[in-house]
């Protein structure tokens, strides 16, 4: 039985916690997509407080999920949100000290959030190199057809296939 409750538990979290990220990630990509790449006209001040901006959004959504399982934990098993709290950021940045545990029957909830905090904080990487991508970027390559006629071998200077041969040379002089 308990094993049931951890794993309905884990279930809800983590379809909660993907639903936030996706949908701030999606968000943040369609901001991304707005801003323009002309980038001669874009002066550094403005480039820096894009990037900050998408930093500081990035942040924020992450510190909306810790608060999610903070409150998962204060309701289920933790005495205080200041303990609650501090063990969910310590599992989701992967940190767990271990001054602060969760009950044996609730335990596996902390491993399963350093997972998804280490995959959030993997989408939430590439997010943030793709708004600089952005900025530094020329024309979006995005307008190339989608299937584009392959290239036969003249067009790419490859006249006759050569033969390979992987038999060893040996260097004059060497000794076997």
């Amino acid at each position: 039985m308990i094993l049931l409750q951890q794993a309905g538990a884990a279930t809800i979290l983590l379809l909660l916690t993907l639903s936030l990220q996706c949908g701030g990630a999606a968000a943040l990509i369609l901001w991304i997509r707005s801003i323009p790449r002309e980038t001669q006209r874009v002066r550094v001040f403005h480039c820096a407080s894009l990037v900050m901006q998408t930093t500081v959004a990035v942040i924020v959504l992450h510190g909306i999920v810790i608060l999610m399982w903070a409150s998962c934990y204060r309701g289920l098993c933790l005495p205080s949100w200041e303990s609650a709290f501090y063990f969910s950021e310590s599992s989701y940045a992967t940190v767990g000290y271990g001054d602060v545990v969760l009950p044996s029957k609730w335990r596996l909830l902390g491993p399963l959030e350093s997972m998804v905090g280490m995959l959030m904080s993997g989408v939430s990487i590439g997010l943030l190199f793709v708004a600089v991508t952005h900025l530094v970027d020329g024309p979006s390559r995005s307008h190339l057809p989608f299937n584009p006629k392959p290239a036969n071998a003249d067009q790419i200077g490859i006249r006759q296939r050569r033969r390979c041969d992987f038999r060893s040379r040996r260097p004059e002089g060497y000794l076997s």
